[in-house]
C-alpha cells in the first residue's frame, strides 16, 4: 500500500453523528473512542470540536454536528506522533503529529499561494494536531498510537534496494563466478555481497584478502628476524 496522506472521510454507521465504518474484511478494529477534541490542519484555524476515533489501521475524527465532514489518515501515512505541551510551539497540549504525502514539490510550492484557500487540500497537508478538551487524556492517548503504530510497521520492500547488504542463506548459494565473493572462508569475518553492486563486494573481499596477506606478511617477517637472532 502505498502512502496516502490525510483523506475525507464521511463513512458513518448509526444514529446522531455516528461512528466511522470499519474495514472489518481486513481486520480493522476500534480500539478507542475519545470525545470532545478539536482538529488543527498544519497552520489552519482549529475546526469545531468532534470525536476522535482511534483503530487498529487509522486515525478518524468526525464532525459531531456534521456527518459529512470527518478526517481519516492510516498509521502507514503518519512518521511521526509526540504529545506537545510547550505554548511556544502551540497554544494548547495536543498530540502533533507528521504525516507523509505523496504530493510532488512542485504541487508544494504551487498551493504554498492558496493558503488563504477555504478548501483546504488535504493532499498537501503535512502536519495535524489533536487538542482534547481535557488534557489529561494526552497520556492515553499517545499510549493508544504507539501500540497501533506497532501493529502497523512499514513494508519492508526496500530491503531489495542497491547497496543493502545481504546474509541470508539462501542468497548464500553457490551462483557460478559469483559464489567467490559471496562469503569469507572465514565465519568471523563474513563478506556479504550488496544487491546491485557487485564490483563493491568484490573490492570489499580483495581489501580483506590483501589484509590477510598483509598480516602473513608481518609474520613471516617476525620469524625470519628471530631465525638470524
Amino acid at each position: 500500500m502505498g502512502v496516502v496522506g490525510l483523506q475525507h472521510f464521511t463513512e458513518r454507521v448509526g444514529d446522531g453523528s455516528g461512528q466511522p465504518l470499519l474495514d472489518a474484511d481486513d481486520g480493522e478494529e476500534l480500539m478507542h473512542v475519545q470525545p470532545s477534541v478539536a482538529i488543527v490542519l498544519d497552520n489552519h484555524p482549529p475546526e469545531s470540536p468532534g470525536t476522535l476515533y482511534i483503530s487498529t489501521k487509522r486515525v478518524v475524527w468526525l464532525n459531531d454536528l456534521d456527518r459529512e465532514k470527518g478526517y481519516a489518515v492510516d498509521f502507514l501515512s503518519i512518521s511521526l506522533h509526540a504529545v506537545s505541551r510547550d505554548p511556544e510551539a502551540y497554544s494548547s497540549p495536543c498530540i502533533y503529529t507528521q504525516i507523509e504525502t505523496e504530493a510532488s514539490e512542485d504541487e508544494e510550492s504551487e498551493g504554498s499561494d492558496s493558503e488563504c484557500n477555504e478548501n483546504i487540500q488535504l493532499s498537501k497537508i503535512t502536519e495535524m494536531r489533536l487538542v482534547p478538551s481535557d488534557p489529561n487524556q494526552l497520556d492515553t492517548l499517545f499510549t493508544i498510537f504507539c501500540e497501533c503504530a506497532e501493529l502497523n510497521p512499514e513494508p519492508v520492500e526496500g530491503q531489495e534496494e542497491e547497496n543493502e547488504w545481504i546474509f541470508s542463506a539462501e542468497q548464500m548459494v553457490d551462483d557460478g563466478e559469483e559464489s567467490e565473493w559471496n562469503l569469507s572462508e572465514n565465519p568471523a569475518n563474513p563478506i556479504g555481497y550488496a544487491n546491485g553492486d557487485h564490483d563493491l563486494a568484490r573490492t570489499v573481499l580483495e581489501l580483506h584478502i590483501d589484509d590477510q596477506r598483509f598480516e602473513d606478511a608481518e609474520e613471516i617477517e617476525r620469524e625470519a628476524r628471530s631465525g638470524h637472532q
